[in-house]
């Protein structure tokens, strides 16, 4: 696939290079940063540590811990939130067909290179052992075969040889998978998390226990995203948003597909047309695919959730900041690589879950996409992009990719664009403009017949996972859809707001995109002294 939007902008000055980074401002990274919270990340100062890095969705995996645990997670990212004043979205990871080995006794598990192990099913009594491994799958021996791989490790493992293992499938017998140990490793703590290579298992997608989560949990904390683990069908996308239309509020959580293995990459195109953004989990594909197909698995996923203007995710950049407080020089660069591929976010799971370093790992990734983001090839990217959609254009597709190419040509400073869905605001940053897109959510009331719903925290909240958009909630005295000339109060704030954060000045023009009545119409600002 050709993608010329990949080139570099023009050619880099090696003394720039050889320059100190300077501090990174508020705006200055477009792309968006995920963080996993967990033991090492759960106190309100470390949480206010990542917001102020620049994190900007907090995502609660319920694959482990409970919901207490997590409760007490959430309350305290709340202060920090209040403590901040910065916005930061919810996203619940379910666990979805996922295969785990619990290990209760938590004691160490050595296992040895060409010895055998056997994978059982779980019948809560089996203690894991260096000889068997309870899992939580009964139809392993029937789905798997001779020859199959089977990659075993720590619940969110790096990778490791020494913590992670290969094991190759030698024979079944009945119930149970006996398995050669491929590598030496030392298994450690209470979960680990199994993955049968280009092996379709038979477990729903949205299990049971997942469900339960979402209506309890879920609901009581008004989740922004759902993060629909191991989506192998469009089906699966389409089911759990019938689900989530059940729960009240929860009609307005945007379901992201988390594509993990090659079934979901097999009906890939299907499911981003069902889905509200995709996360692309390159661990488990990692293994799926042979090591020289990843990198193209990724530049075409990414190609195609930007032509269909719909958010990307990447997975698994810096796995050695778990332990060490700098990236490896192939990790930095595959962090630039995905921002210059696409990617509207960073997703950092064991990083800032269990990570010695959370806070550094966030503002060293956030320095790395800024850097990869002042060499983007905007201009080739909009060419292609207006090309791919066609004409004619749909109305609030033409409007924003006019508001893009005025901000390019008069040189803004920013875009400001009025929106109540967010819908215009996320068609802007399918252009990728170059400049921060400021979203002035202003909140509307709705209903259904049977009750009154207030929209605009959910869809603020939801720009926080695209590249460029930075929300902020209106006014709701002061519709998005106004007869009047000007919303000159709302953007009055906006615009105060862009001076404290550095990227407005006096005398820098400003595109604004508002609805006016029936029409809609993006004008030009020159701002005073």
């Amino acid at each position: 696939m050709q993608a010329p939007h990949l080139l570099l902008e023009e050619p880099i000055r090696l003394a720039s290079i050889l320059e100190s980074s300077p501090s990174v401002p508020s705006f200055s990274a477009m792309t968006k940063i995920i963080g996993t919270l967990g033991p090492k990340s759960r106190s309100p100062e470390v949480l206010e540590g990542l917001l102020k890095a620049g994190m900007s969705v907090a995502r609660i995996d319920f694959s482990w811990g409970d919901d207490a645990y997590h409760q007490e997670t959430l309350e305290n990212l709340k202060k920090a939130i209040k403590n901040t004043k910065k916005l930061c979205g919810v996203m619940l990871d379910t666990t979805g067909p996922e295969l785990q080995v619990v290990n209760r006794g938590e004691k160490s598990i050595a296992l040895e290179a060409d010895s055998l192990v056997t994978l059982t099913p779980d019948d809560m009594v089996i203690e894991a052992s260096s000889g068997i491994l309870p899992l939580n799958f009964a139809d392993l021996a029937s789905a798997v075969k001779p020859g199959d791989t089977i990659f075993l490790g720590q619940y969110l493992f790096t990778g490791s040889e020494t913590t992670s293992v290969w094991l190759e499938v030698a024979e079944t017998k009945g119930d149970d998978v006996i398995c050669t140990v491929k590598n030496s490793a030392t298994l450690t703590g209470s979960l680990f998390t199994a993955h049968a290579a280009q092996v379709h298992i038979g477990m729903p997608t949205l299990s049971e226990s997942d469900k339960k989560i979402i209506s309890t949990w879920g609901v009581r904390n008004n989740i922004d995203f759902l993060s629909l683990s191991y989506t192998r069908h469009a089906e699966d996308v389409r089911k759990a948003r019938e689900f989530l239309a059940q729960l009240g509020d929860l009609q307005q959580t945007h379901v992201f597909a988390k594509i993990e293995n090659i079934e979901g990459l097999r009906h890939f195109d299907e499911i981003l047309k069902e889905a509200d953004g995709i996360i692309l989990s390159r661990g488990n594909l990692g293994i799926d695919l042979q090591p020289e197909k990843v990198f193209l698995f990724q530049k075409a996923a990414l190609y195609k959730c930007n032509m269909a203007g719909k958010p990307a995710v990447v997975t698994r950049v810096v796995d050695t900041m778990t332990d060490t407080p700098r990236p490896t020089r192939a990790e930095a660069t595959d962090v630039a690589n995905a921002v210059l591929d696409g990617t509207d976010a960073i997703l950092l799971g064991a990083e800032t879950l269990r990570g010695l370093y959370p806070i550094e790992t966030i503002s060293t990734v956030r320095k790395i996409c800024a850097e990869a983001e002042k060499v983007y090839n905007h201009a080739n990217y909009f060419k292609k992009t207006v090309k791919k959609v066609g004409e004619p254009m749909s109305h609030l597709e033409s409007i924003a990719s006019s508001a893009v190419r005025a901000a390019v040509k008069v040189k803004a400073s920013v875009i400001v664009v009025f929106s109540s869905s967010g819908r215009a605001a996320r068609l802007i940053a399918k252009y990728r403009p170059p400049m921060p897109v400021l979203v002035l959510v202003i909140p509307r009331l709705t209903t259904n017949h049977l009750r009154w719903t207030f929209i605009g925290a959910f869809q603020a909240r939801q720009c926080l996972a695209v590249r460029g958009l930075f929300p902020m909630l209106a006014d709701p005295r002061h519709p998005a859809e106004s007869n009047s000339t000007t919303n000159e109060s709302i953007l009055r704030v906006a615009l105060d707001h862009g001076k404290v954060a550095g990227i407005i000045k006096p005398h820098d023009r400003i595109v604004v995109c508002q609805k006016l009545g029936d029409s809609s119409v993006v004008k030009i600002i020159e701002l005073d002294d």
